[in-house]
């Protein structure tokens, strides 16, 4: 546990951490700059906010990064978040390899311009034998896009007669999402103060805890984040059951 957060409680600490990093735009117009600039503040919350959840034990830190709707910006603000993108993998690979992150990307990444996709392959190729925590960085991602990916693959499998229609569970499913493999998420961060889940994870965060904080995602640090977590460990997460059900089963266990 980090020694600036004894109060959290490092058994309550989330698995899997998402973040609709949400604000930069705004963040720049408030004081007069352009929006690049937002973005390029925005970065050093990124930073910020993954090595606290490595100080942290978070094993797993989605970020919403850039999704399928984002295309339709500005050409000029698209080419400097691709830019930024490359900027950050290549500054921020030996702090990975010392700190034991993997990257991984979630979303339709072979829509992305060549020399990023290019970055992207090195530095996942790098980090893939890292352990402490998996940082997937959601890019060209739409959830709605995601469950469609997922339904043609399962489609395509039934029809060969490798899966039968009755072997299609809610496991199944997820077996065919980006996020196959992971826990799904424990706790949902969207900053701003939009009170919106802008088609990320639709599937996946169906019991996940939601915080929304007003705070612009470039103003975004750690203490904040602790503060969220702070709140996120007095929650009782119940999963459509009592509370008296799960405190009897926590009992058991």
């Amino acid at each position: 546990m980090n020694s600036d957060n004894p109060s959290l409680h490092p058994e309550l600490i989330p698995h899997h951490l998402a973040i609709i990093m949400d604000g930069n735009g705004r963040w720049a117009k408030k004081r007069s700059l352009n929006r690049i600039r937002g973005h390029q503040e925005g970065v050093k919350s990124v930073r910020d906010i993954v090595t606290a959840c490595r100080e942290i034990g978070i094993k797993v830190l989605t970020l919403y990064a850039f999704s399928t709707e984002n295309w339709q910006r500005p050409k000029e603000e698209v080419s400097a978040l691709m830019n930024f993108l490359k900027v950050y993998l290549k500054a921020e690979l030996p702090q990975m390899m010392k700190n034991g992150i993997r990257l991984n990307a979630i979303g339709e990444i072979e829509q992305l311009p060549d020399d990023v996709q290019a970055v992207l392959s090195e530095v996942m190729q790098t980090t893939k034998q890292n352990r402490s925590m998996l940082l997937n960085l959601a890019l060209n991602y739409g959830g709605r896009d995601e469950i469609i990916m997922a339904v043609r693959k399962i489609a395509t499998e039934v029809e060969a007669g490798r899966l039968q229609p009755d072997e299609i569970t809610k496991k199944t499913f997820s077996n065919y999402l980006y996020t196959h493999g992971m826990p799904e998420p424990d706790l949902l961060i969207r900053t701003s103060g939009e009170m919106r889940i802008s088609n990320f994870l639709l599937w996946q965060i169906a019991y996940t805890e939601i915080f929304v904080t007003r705070t612009l995602w470039p103003d975004f640090r750690r203490r904040e984040l602790f503060q969220i977590l702070l709140d996120y460990q007095k929650r009782e997460r119940r999963f459509g059951m009592t509370g008296e059900q799960i405190r009897k089963r926590e009992a058991v266990s």
